[in-house]
């Protein structure tokens, strides 16, 4: 059974969606409602909106909505029933004994299970014989063992049936291993076999201290080098951090971040606890979001080859969309963080410290990066490296930053400022001209409904799904006229499905005397969820009266008796002229 239709109304009531949200987001009042830049996405320019008089928030930006559930939902990364137990604890409510189905909830449970104790068994197994070859591997990167038991490091052992049979006998079942991706199914399709053998192993513990996956590096020269937990019900990659929940708790609104497990766990150990690493992937947005929730600077920590240079080229640009201050570290001699500490022993700290104390800005590194490409000292080179640092400068926002590195640009070069900001407008013009062409043509899209993943039928009935949308929020708020609705407009009278089915539903709900907003995010996906909350804030923008309930029914009536090419061949002659001869009549 799903949780009770009064209890969710208790919840909600006691956890207004407006403190929720603000403790994750700064919001700010305007008018009635409340606006802050998404954690959603990355945004400069606030599109994020609360309503505190319906308990919902929708971004006009990304088009993620819903309710204080929905929110927890995606920001905590958390299954329903899961969002609901969190808040609940929140709010100091009990929650409703065998009466949910928590199917989904109960697997996510037993994977964090599996996943503590097989760091157990990895911690164990690395301090057995058959673990000396990875013990040795960890102290000659000069880990201490009181390092090691912190980040609960571990050896899978080369036995590709060790773990597996470790976990059967504490009771977990093959189906629930697998969903851990702690193992896979052989050959045969029959038996499972441990996905990690012969490799260090590196635990990732999520923000409260769940074991979500593991990260492991091979011990002999087989390939891949790293291999890394597949997502599962309780782990995401792309939006989860190695050792954020150390950094977390440091006090420091500064994040290091670096290319892998061993630099952040060098850096922890040399007393720099900020510092975390991606998950086997490039930085993704919404890593850069959730690091933004911790930190208002980010010092990208990279290797200097190739491939680092590259990835820190891209994690500039994903780290500015989302607003934070980037600094970036030029290692010497092109070391990696573990190595500069390790090699200078007990200096290295402080060594470390200094370069973290001294480093550049994005904009300057990407400049000197930039001029080692060119020889300026010839006149055609020079204006080449001008055209391309110009670009650079036209991406920042601020005005002032930009006239502090036309300034340096003039100096360096013996250049009139003046023509270097006539270069600039024309740019900033270009750029002005691209935006607003992306603008309308995403505008254009949604107002056709070729973007409407949801209702895939709205872009051939857009008058008709229009209609639907605003009968359907204007009901959402005025459930009072639920009868009258009804007795004018049935869900068979809706052009649209989803749209049918919704208007179905929210009817159902109040007539059993239950606000619709109170189970939308318990019987609906998370993608519809958004959907409804889309419609929904038409209602919050729009001015809905008695008269333009009217004309959506109307036109809803007329919609549906519409000819249409789909209708018509579906229709036999007889029926196409009774329905001219009415249309003729009326």
């Amino acid at each position: 059974m799903a949780l009770p239709d009064h209890f969710l109304q208790e919840l909600k009531s006691r956890c207004d969606a407006s403190d929720v949200i603000s403790g994750y987001v700064n919001l700010k009042r305007r008018g009635r409602n409340l606006v802050g830049l998404c954690p959603f996405h990355s945004e400069k320019t606030p599109s994020f909106n609360v309503y505190p008089e319906n308990g919902s928030f929708y971004c006009f930006g990304c088009g993620v909505g819903g309710d204080v559930i929905t929110f927890i939902m995606k920001i905590e990364n958390l299954d329903y029933i899961e969002a609901v137990k969190f808040l609940a604890q929140r709010a100091g409510l009990e929650m409703p004994e065998n009466t949910y189905d928590d199917g989904v909830s109960k697997l996510r449970n037993r994977i964090l299970e599996a996943n503590r104790e097989a760091a157990r068994f990895y911690y164990k197994c690395l301090y057995e014989p058959q673990g000396r070859a990875a013990l040795d591997y960890l102290h000659r990167r000069a880990l201490s063992d009181n390092t090691i038991k912190r980040f609960g490091l571990g050896y899978s052992p080369a036995n590709r049936y060790a773990l597996c049979n470790y976990l059967r006998k504490l009771g977990f079942k093959d189906n629930e291993i697998v969903a851990a991706n702690l193992a896979f199914k052989g050959y045969d399709g029959k038996q499972i076999v441990d996905r990690f053998s012969d490799r260090a192993m590196f635990p990732i513990i999520d923000l409260r201290g769940n074991v979500i996956a593991f990260g492991g590096r091979i011990m002999s020269d087989q390939k891949p080098k790293y291999l890394n937990t597949s997502d599962t019900l309780a782990f995401k990659k792309s939006s989860n951090l190695f050792s954020l929940n150390n950094a977390k708790n440091t006090g420091d609104r500064t994040l290091i971040l670096c290319e892998g497990y061993m630099d952040v766990i060098a850096l922890n150990q040399a007393g720099f606890k900020n510092a975390v690493a991606t998950l086997g992937t490039a930085l993704t947005s919404e890593q850069a979001l959730l690091m933004k929730r911790y930190a208002d600077k980010v010092i990208i920590c990279y290797d200097a080859d190739e491939a680092g240079q590259k990835a820190t080229t891209r994690a500039i640009s994903i780290l500015r969309n989302a607003g934070i201050e980037i600094r970036v570290i030029n290692i010497p001699d092109g070391k990696d963080p573990d190595e500069f500490i390790r090699i200078r022993g007990d200096k290295g700290p402080a060594a470390f410290k200094n370069i973290l104390e001294n480093c550049d800005n994005d904009v300057e590194y990407r400049l000197f990066k930039l001029k080692s490409r060119f020889d300026v000292t010839r006149p055609d080179s020079k204006v080449a490296y001008m055209n391309e640092a110009l670009k650079i400068i036209a991406s920042l926002e601020s005005s002032v930053e930009q006239d502090i590195y036309i300034s340096k640009l003039a100096s360096e070069f013996s250049i009139d400022k003046a023509s270097i900001n006539a270069d600039l407008k024309r740019m900033a013009s270009q750029k002005n001209m691209a935006t607003s062409r992306k603008e309308f043509i995403s505008l254009s899209e949604d107002l056709s409904g070729r973007n409407d993943k949801i209702n895939t039928e709205k872009v051939k009935n857009t008058r008709a799904a229009k209609a639907e949308e605003m009968l359907i929020s204007f009901l959402i708020f005025n459930n009072d006229l639920c009868s009258f609705v009804k007795s004018k407009v049935t869900p068979d009278d809706f052009v649209t499905k989803f749209n049918s089915q919704l208007y179905s539903y929210i009817l159902e709900k109040i007539q059993q005397g239950v606000s619709p907003r109170t189970t939308f995010s318990r019987d609906f996906t998370f993608d519809e969820v958004s959907k409804i909350y889309e419609i929904m804030s038409f209602y919050n923008s729009q001015a809905a009266t008695r008269e333009a309930m009217q004309e959506y029914i109307n036109t809803i009536l007329e919609e549906k008796n519409r000819l249409t090419p789909d209708k018509v061949t579906e229709m036999s002659l007889e029926e196409i002229k009774a329905s001219l001869y009415k249309k003729k009549k009326n």
